[in-house]
């Protein structure tokens, strides 16, 4: 079961949104357990802890540093604990880890040999640092954005108004960090085009309700594992107004951790999560009141209202991909140097959960047709994409790595698999063929047959002959003259701009 489904059952079945920390910390060991070695002593006060939360709680969360701080000893305590803890709770182990050179093996050793649920990351290193733990269906990665500690403020706080009016100017990438806010703002962007929600959550250290209402405006649909909420004069009503969901939930709450040493833990810990369910129940009747700075970042339905004599069959995919940003006219300055009357950036789709969906269903219609043993997605932007299709057609996924670090393992594949099977690369735009040849190649090297690369987008001009030439069926979803006619159709551009393109495809 993946990570999302058993937290969402753990949640219904203990109605209980709380997480405990399961930490083997000797400061806090009772008195009542200091009997024998520590590390026994320990592992019976964290087997206590969890018999008297297991029917309140819906996740627990060791740490990492705690077990490693004892040596190889606590290294067997953890997996000691880990097998203590009831199959229906999910797990996530907050390492904090940001290693970049380690990163695979890490990812190989939470989620094949420990079979933790998720796992807390540090990703200053940015997407490369989390891609190895996004290859492991149903699993989640929490990014950490933001903590509590007073030195960190300079620096999670800080931002350049200036670089706001820049980075739109020059039509800037979803995910890429610009300076015109705080930092922990940038970070929740960027993380949000790492991966879907059922892969990636967001780590927030705060007491502030502000502070947790600007993260849930810019990402509604995320869970955020939430810590260092319990100081003085917080108030709880308003931390939990600010970041559950609409539904109620998408919020993970620490029960405080001194509370692990008290006699009275399963009665304190029944008595917050009651206390967490009242305001719940209060939340969710209260209306909704739409806010104009939310505008093509929330999850409301959308609908075309448009009636056509001869529809596209993907009308309404098109028509949506226009609609929520991810199609652009203008004047965009290319990778290549070139400027096209337009711009396409398809890493808004994993933001929007209806399209996400359309996208998918469009490629699986394609694949199904089609005959492979595992998907690989070409990094970055069709990870998430082939993530998605891996769950929904249950077969597994790996992926090449852009650039072979000269550190590690140098892995050129990430993810398992056996030399010989057959693989199809999945990848999001065609507009020169080079970065779905060169993954494909890369997956040759290593003793894989490729014979299909499935695409959304092909920007046409002859890309696909070049892939048959290589040696590659290439099968799209659209074409961009299919999108531009659609477009122009409907409405959704005007003449000056239909034309421009149509210039552009003729030179």
């Amino acid at each position: 079961m993946d990570f999302s489904t058993q937290l969402a059952a753990a949640i219904l079945q203990n109605q209980s949104l709380l997480s405990v920390g399961l930490d083997p910390n000797p400061e806090l060991l009772p008195e009542q357990f200091q009997t024998s070695s520590l590390i026994q002593n320990l592992g019976s006060w964290l087997e206590a802890v969890i018999e008297q939360t297991a029917d309140w709680v819906c996740v627990y969360k060791p740490t990492l540093g705690f077990y490693t701080a004892l040596g190889a000893p606590g290294l067997a305590l953890l997996q000691q604990v880990l097998a203590m803890i009831p199959p229906q709770i999910p797990v996530i182990l907050d390492a904090k880890h940001g290693d970049l050179n380690s990163s695979t093996q890490m990812a190989n050793a939470l989620f094949e040999q420990w079979q933790v649920d998720a796992v807390t990351l540090n990703a200053y290193a940015g997407q490369d640092q989390v891609a190895p733990f996004l290859v492991y269906p149903g699993k989640l990665a929490f990014v950490l954005c933001c903590t509590s500690n007073p030195s960190a403020v300079a620096l999670q706080q800080s931002g350049q108004q200036s670089g706001q009016q820049s980075g739109q100017q020059s039509g800037q990438q979803s995910g890429q960090l610009s300076g015109a806010e705080p930092l922990y703002l940038q970070m929740v962007r960027a993380a949000q085009t790492w991966g879907t929600p059922e892969q990636v959550g967001l780590e927030l250290g705060t007491a502030s309700p502000e502070l947790l209402r600007q993260v849930r405006s810019l990402a509604p649909e995320r869970l955020i594992l939430v810590r260092s909420i319990w100081q003085e004069q917080v108030n709880l009503s308003e931390l939990l107004a600010a970041g559950l969901d609409a539904n109620g939930e998408g919020l993970l709450i620490p029960v405080p951790q001194d509370w692990l040493s008290q006699a009275d833990l399963p009665a304190s810990v029944q008595a917050l999560r009651d206390q967490v369910n009242q305001i719940r129940v209060l939340h969710q009747s209260q209306p909704v009141t739409p806010q104009p700075s939310l505008a093509g970042a929330t999850c409301d339905l959308w609908s075309s209202n448009l009636c056509t004599l001869d529809p596209h069959p993907h009308l309404d995919l098109i028509l949506q991909l226009y609609d929520v940003g991810c199609i652009l006219f203008g004047e965009f300055v290319q990778a290549s140097g070139a400027t096209f009357p337009y711009y396409i950036d398809l890493r808004k789709i994993i933001s929007n959960p209806q399209l996400f969906h359309q996208v998918l269903t469009a490629y699986a219609e394609i694949l199904i047709g089609l005959e492979f043993d595992r998907i690989a997605g070409i990094p970055y932007g069709s990870l998430p994409t082939a993530t998605g299709l891996s769950l929904r057609l249950n077969r597994p996924m790996i992926f090449p790595r852009k650039e072979v670090k000269a550190h590690g393992t140098r892995r050129l594949i990430e993810g398992n698999f056996q030399p010989g099977e057959t693989v199809v690369v999945v990848d999001d735009l065609l507009i020169s063929g080079n970065s779905a040849i060169e993954g494909a190649e890369k997956l040759k090297s290593a003793g894989l047959a490729v014979k299909d690369i499935v695409v959304l987008l092909d920007h046409e001009q002859g890309v696909k002959d070049r892939l048959r030439q290589a040696g590659f069926n290439a099968h799209t979803v659209l074409t961009l003259s299919e999108v531009i006619d659609t477009l122009y159709q409907a409405g959704r551009m005007n003449e000056a701009q239909y034309q421009a393109f149509m210039h552009e495809a003729s030179v």
